[in-house]
């Protein structure tokens, strides 16, 4: 692969970069933003992603309206707060039904435009003013995107029905995007958003991704839903490659890339490839971001860690132990290892005399893996393709049996694909396993959100429209909702020691408190800084993990623990040592 920079890579004058939460996108949108502003190109960034760290990056305050950066006469930054956009989108929606309906009606309405489908369509909604006016593509000779729109989000703006009155009468079920036509009067510049998309002279989407499995995996998913809708023009750009390697760790991180490059998708593989290597400073301030696409240069942080010890992940067992946990979540994004943590969890709690069953959505055959059938843990596995069929499978017999229309079951399919519809699918399906499970501790490594448990909730309260959309709640899911809420639950937050998971874990942490569902434990995992390394490069990044380990031990008032990155294959009895 060639190194990926700006001035060597043909471009078209929209450029949308996506890509999982983490792998850094937002820097290399910046990079290139700053690149091309330096050879005197008039560019315009917009940032759309809700953990945006731009006002970092550049060191200054920005605004929804296009800030100038004095330093770089060329370059204007607009960063736009999609949660805000989605707040006045929902309130919008809403005002007008308010005393007119009853209160739950209005609580399940709130809570159905509380989803992240419903703060993308409303980023959407920000960006699509930029993406078809024509005095900023007059003004700009580029315009980037940092964060491009889902596929699921594409497919629901074009459904006709996603704009009939179907929507404003059907507004009291567990959708997870609720109502569109609260933006009927966009619905022609949306059109012309689209199109621009999907024009490859116009438009080029860059995928970025880093050289590991899951973010590969969705590089792939992303890639083939945008193709799909007639989005082409794709290159790959592979972040934080590691191009030497020095000591032990440094040596089994370049081996684990390498293998991850090799075995990578065959339809990522057709793309043009590119990568950026793996930088020792994190991508803040000018010198930096222009350093990014260019050279490194190894900058040892100088903060220093506050607290006096790190508790390690025995330390949370032996509490969740003594506090006498009977559910117990491991919550995070993707690619943070939660599966890890809820095993160790799992057999810790094992081993200290408690009867526990471990479910997961992971391959049965990694669990196995991991666990042997003699540890003492009994296991379940959860097919998410399989739940998420079934769930659809019910839910369209109940919609078409009802009379619904062509264009109508078209509205549903889609909204069935939503990530609010597989959480609760899945959410359905672990509930049968806990009310199996009232002897023993039931660890599960995947949460859902707190939107989707207010959703199930507030739909206990107005469940007419369920029947229809959803089909109706299980009595175990019923069950189960309060009992989230009790002392028997615990919720063990997994991240990394990274600006992207940190915030990202943040709200998945506020999504539950508003569902009354308290997260005490935080655990950091795949820690540089608890490594031993000589590998200057990676000393350096172990050394600039301290600012967030700092933040992480004053949020959650010291109860945090940290996970070193290993070069060892953690399965059986290393789980115990972690």
């Amino acid at each position: 692969m060639e190194l990926f920079h700006p001035l060597t890579v043909s471009l078209t004058k929209y450029l949308f970069f996506t890509g999982k939460g983490g792998v850094g996108k937002t820097s290399i949108a910046c990079a290139t933003a700053v690149s091309l502003a330096d050879n005197g190109k008039r560019v315009l960034l917009i940032s759309t992603d809700p953990a945006s760290n731009l006002q970092d990056v550049f060191s200054m305050k920005l605004t929804n309206k296009g800030t100038p950066i004095h330093d770089i006469p060329n370059l204007v930054v607009a960063n736009l707060d999609p949660i805000q956009a989605a707040a006045e989108y929902r309130e919008s929606v809403i005002a007008p039904y308010r005393g007119k309906l009853p209160e739950s009606v209005i609580a399940n309405m709130e809570e159905q435009l509380s989803g992240s489908c419903t703060v993308e369509i409303a980023a959407f909604n920000e960006f699509s003013s930029f993406i078809t006016d024509g005095k900023a593509q007059q003004e700009y000779d580029y315009i980037i995107f940092d964060t491009a729109p889902t596929g699921h989000t594409l497919r629901m703006l074009q459904l006709p029905s996603a704009w009939s009155n179907f929507i404003s009468e059907s507004t009291h079920g567990a959708s997870c995007l609720g109502q569109l036509s609260g933006l009927e009067s966009k619905k022609a510049i949306y059109k012309r958003a689209v199109e621009t998309l999907a024009n490859r002279n116009l438009t080029t989407l860059i995928l970025v991704t880093r050289p590991e499995t899951a973010p590969f995996k969705e590089a792939e998913r992303a890639s083939g839903e945008l193709s799909a809708l007639g989005v082409h023009n794709q290159i790959l750009v592979v972040n934080g490659v590691l191009t030497e390697h020095s000591d032990a760790l440094s040596s089994s991180l370049y081996e684990k890339q390498q293998t991850a490059l090799t075995a990578m998708p065959e339809s990522l593989q057709a793309l043009s490839l590119y990568m950026v290597p793996l930088r020792a400073y994190n991508v803040t301030g000018l010198s930096n971001v222009r350093a990014l696409l260019n050279t490194d240069h190894v900058t040892m942080h100088t903060e220093t860690l506050n607290a006096a010890g790190i508790p390690s992940l025995n330390d949370v067992i032996d509490e969740l132990a003594a506090d006498g946990k009977r559910v117990i979540f491991t919550m995070g994004k993707g690619g943070v290892g939660k599966t890890t943590v809820a095993a160790a969890v799992a057999l810790g709690l094992a081993k200290r005399g408690k009867r526990v069953h471990l479910t997961t959505t992971d391959p049965a055959a990694h669990l196995k893996f991991v666990l042997d059938e003699t540890s003492g843990v009994s296991m379940s596995h959860i097919d998410e393709a399989e739940e998420l069929k079934k769930y659809q499978s019910e839910v369209l017999f109940k919609a078409r049996a009802s009379g619904m229309g062509d264009e109508d079951i078209s509205y549903v399919e889609e909204d069935l694909r939503s990530p609010c519809t597989q959480e609760i699918a899945v959410f359905r399906a672990f509930a049968e396993v806990v009310d199996k499970a009232n002897d023993q501790v039931v660890v599960i490594d995947t949460a859902p959100t707190g939107h989707t448990l207010l959703l199930l909730e507030s739909t206990q309260s107005y469940n007419h429209e369920i029947e229809r959309t959803k089909g109706e709640i299980p009595e175990s899911v019923m069950r189960l909702l309060p009992r989230l809420k009790s002392n028997e639950t615990e919720v063990v937050i997994v991240t990394l020691p990274e600006a992207t998971p940190f915030y990202e874990a943040l709200r998945l942490e506020d999504d539950l408190k508003r569902a009354g569902i308290a997260a005490r434990w935080w655990v950091i995992n795949q820690s540089l800084y608890g490594a031993n390394t000589t590998n200057p490069i990676l000393a350096a990044k172990a050394a600039n993990e301290v600012e967030w380990l700092n933040r992480i031990d004053v949020h959650a008032h010291g109860q945090f623990a940290l996970i070193a990155w290993s070069s060892d294959e953690i399965k059986g009895d290393r789980l115990l040592t972690l």
